[in-house]
């Protein structure tokens, strides 16, 4: 069978089965419980394997397994900071949150502080950071698109990320978060399925000696040794050891601060329920994320340096699908195209699971916390009214994922997401952590600490490498790039925090010690967060 016929039948045959559940949820969706929550009835095990689903995005698939093909072990680095991040957000969000909160973020925030600047703020930098995490997944869409089709032409990459949008649109506008959730455990199946047959291929090409394989790997990476130490990407001078301190601040810090993963611990009946997805979560990218390892050391050791290698023309973000085709046969047989394919599915099936989280959360935020909590805060606002700008919201963020993501096709998947990691450690999680830990702090302190370290965060990445100056920034022909480093977590991350106490200490809005005490009790207990989310 022609590949791309086989590939287009796998391709429709997933989008077909996403779609179907969409159907499916969109008639268990009745109320705005059921839109931003799923009505609270999911298990533990259920939303452990949506978390799954979620976290584990394009730029974990298809970004990191590219970096470890090109950069060896500072590569794997990316899976480290991303697996370590879970153990902050159990042990200082999941349940608290769970216990305190409603639909979103800024639910916690608002729960002792003036609500419209609050909201507002949270808000903002909840669809911020949405849209940075898009852009990475969406790029990732329109790469692997091309390569099935076996095309280089930019109108086919633009086309995709369009329809990619589209689709992402759809879940959430007719499925709400139960649609969402379905699509994110199926796809977190699929995706752990495929990655362990690929897996198993590699290793049984160098009969399971895992040292024979990373030897391999180094010797046709032209790097040798260097390959399997640290330093190739983040060694040698003072400047890139900084950026690469930066990085994992912003990966083990971020996990606790992104929106789309903050919800999904509403979407369980019992905190005890949260910590048990958290903990199924964890084994699940765990699991992973040690699999990433195989992925990319065997694309290193079994694919042509030229196809992977940015700095040789290849691309790196296509390390696993290519390395699946070479395991099945090689180009041009069957069973390569077979594995090509199934493997290009899988990435496309988390592709729109991860954007219809990313769309959900944002779109749910602009609803509940703009709409409803500011612009009609005097004035009630009917479950049917909040769900219908939620709707409109979606529309809206999608096209501007859409309109940013076809400029950004030249970006690293997994490096896009890192920079989404430090916007959310530098904004969201010193508010979170300050309005859960710290009596005093008040609206000014979340307001300074939400726009500061969002500011930053994105100020810094707008005047770094990133954006000018570099062959791989978005604007190679121009320079402005006065920041240095790549990831600007080391800076932002302080001042985000430094913002909270400063706006804190110079308020004279008096503090609101019982409803600290009421929070404090709700979020260490559990007790009357059920009467709470009723309310």
């Amino acid at each position: 069978m022609d590949t791309q016929l086989l590939t287009t039948l796998l391709f429709l045959t997933v989008v077909a089965a996403t779609v179907g559940i969409t159907f499916w949820a969109s008639r268990q969706t009745k109320t705005a419980a059921d839109f931003y929550s799923g009505g609270r009835s999911f298990s533990g095990f259920q939303n452990g394997l949506a978390i799954g689903g979620d976290y584990m995005s394009a730029a974990s698939f298809l970004g990191i397994s590219g970096a470890i093909a090109v950069y060896g072990y500072d590569g794997f680095l990316y899976s480290i900071g991303f697996l370590v991040a879970w153990l902050v957000a159990l042990l200082l969000v999941a349940e608290m949150l769970r216990n305190a909160g409603r639909y979103t973020m800024a639910d916690q925030l608002a729960f002792r502080m003036n609500q419209r600047p609050v909201r507002t703020a949270a808000s903002i930098s909840t669809v911020v950071v949405s849209i940075f995490y898009l852009l990475a997944q969406m790029v990732g869409a329109g790469s692997l698109v091309a390569l099935l089709l076996g095309v280089d032409s930019q109108v086919i990459k633009n086309i995709t990320i369009v329809g990619v949008g589209a689709l992402m649109i759809f879940y959430v506008v007719v499925g709400g978060m139960k649609g969402t959730t379905y699509v994110q455990i199926v796809k977190a199946v699929l995706l752990m399925i495929g990655s362990a047959l690929i897996v198993v291929l590699v290793l049984a090409r160098f009969d399971f000696n895992l040292s024979e394989l990373l030897g391999t790997a180094a010797e046709n990476s032209g790097k040798g040794e260097a390959f399997v130490q640290p330093g190739l990407q983040y060694g040698g001078s003072l400047l890139s050891q900084i950026d690469f301190l930066s990085l994992g601040l912003a990966l083990v810090l971020g996990t606790a601060g992104l929106p789309h993963i903050l919800i999904r611990f509403y979407t369980v009946p019992t905190a005890q329920d949260a910590r048990k997805s958290v903990l199924w979560a964890i084994g699940l990218i765990g699991a992973f994320y040690l699999m990433t390892l195989v992925l990319g050391f065997g694309a290193a050791a079994l694919l042509d340096r030229s196809a992977v290698d940015p700095l040789e023309g290849g691309n790196q973000n296509l390390a696993s699908p290519l390395l699946a085709e070479a395991v099945g046969g090689g180009d041009g047989s069957t069973g390569g195209a077979i594995l090509l394919a199934l493997i290009a599915a899988v990435a496309f099936a988390t592709i729109l699971a991860v954007v219809a989280g990313l769309t959900l959360a944002s779109s749910s935020s602009v609803a509940h916390d703009l709409y409803k909590g500011v612009i009609k805060k005097d004035q009630p606002v009917s479950e049917y009214d909040e769900v219908r700008v939620a709707r409109i919201s979606a529309f809206v963020i999608g096209a501007v994922a859409i309109g940013l993501s076809i400029p950004a096709q030249r970006l690293n998947i997994a490096f896009l997401v890192a920079l989404a990691f430090a916007v959310a450690a530098s904004a969201n999680l010193p508010s979170i952590i300050y309005n859960m830990f710290w009596k005093r702090f008040n609206t000014r302190g979340a307001t300074w600490s939400i726009y500061g370290g969002l500011g930053a965060a994105v100020g810094l990445v707008f005047f770094s490498p990133v954006m000018s100056s570099l062959p791989t920034s978005l604007f190679p022909d121009s320079d402005w790039a006065v920041f240095p480093l790549n990831n600007p977590g080391i800076v932002s991350i302080p001042i985000g925090f430094l913002l909270g106490y400063l706006g804190t200490i110079t308020s004279r809005e008096p503090a609101a010690e019982d409803r600290f005490t009421e929070l404090e009790v709700r979020a260490l207990t559990g007790a009357g967060a059920e009467q709470a989310a009723q309310h």
